[in-house]
């Protein structure tokens, strides 16, 4: 018999941002949306909504562990979306490739490539029980890479390749794997970035 209710996890639904246009589309479309926000990221905008959330941190293993109990506690052991939508772009977001902080830019790769993957990890047992979908928010960074954002593309790349492969091992679960290749789009994505320059004494042929 086919269930009533289908259900939505997005992470990544902070304010003005593709996380949270999905949540409220979702939402209006009759599924029961369930969001997701970093621990101390404002969350007024998804209460005043009626959304429900919770506080995830992708990279922190405990953090997604704590989150699949909480969803598998709503859902019944089912999930039938799930969209890694959670993405961080500040940090070596504007930067020549000669002179990335490598350092820095470990950051972003935990939380655009790896947080997926962790997500995938944890809630695979859900989405197999439901048929479901694997979204990741990919960008046309990761396939038509633009100057200063090397960094950005290549993480964007790796999560491209991984979702192809995704999708090809979910198949015979009856799992489906959608990429999303973004352009640009009217959110909050850069405004963290705006006051970025680039260093004094870089190389650049203009």
């Amino acid at each position: 018999m086919a269930r009533e209710k289908k259900f939505a996890l997005v992470t990544g639904c902070g304010k003005g941002g593709i996380g949270e246009a999905l949540i409220l589309e979702y939402t209006r479309r009759g599924i029961c949306a369930i969001a997701t926000v970093l621990p101390n990221e404002n969350s007024n905008h998804l209460t005043a909504a009626g959304i429900t959330w919770f506080p995830l941190d992708v990279t922190d293993e405990q953090s997604v562990i704590n989150l699949k109990r909480e969803i598998s506690s709503i859902t019944g052991g089912y999930l039938d979306i799930l969209v890694n939508n959670a993405d961080i772009y500040r940090i070596g977001y504007t930067m020549t490739a000669i002179d990335t902080d490598v350092n820095a830019v470990k950051r972003m790769f935990e939380v655009n490539v790896f947080g997926p993957m962790q997500m995938v990890h944890y809630f695979h047992d859900m989405l197999i029980q439901a048929s479901g979908t694997i979204v990741n928010i990919g960008s046309i960074g990761g396939v038509v890479p633009y100057m200063y954002g090397a960094s950005y593309n290549a993480s964007k790349a790796a999560l491209h390749h991984y979702s192809n492969t995704l999708r090809l091992e979910m198949s015979p679960f009856n799992v489906k794997v959608l990429t999303i290749i973004s352009g640009e789009v009217g959110t909050n994505i850069l405004k963290n970035d705006v006051h970025r320059k680039l260093p004094e004494g870089i190389l650049l042929l203009l």
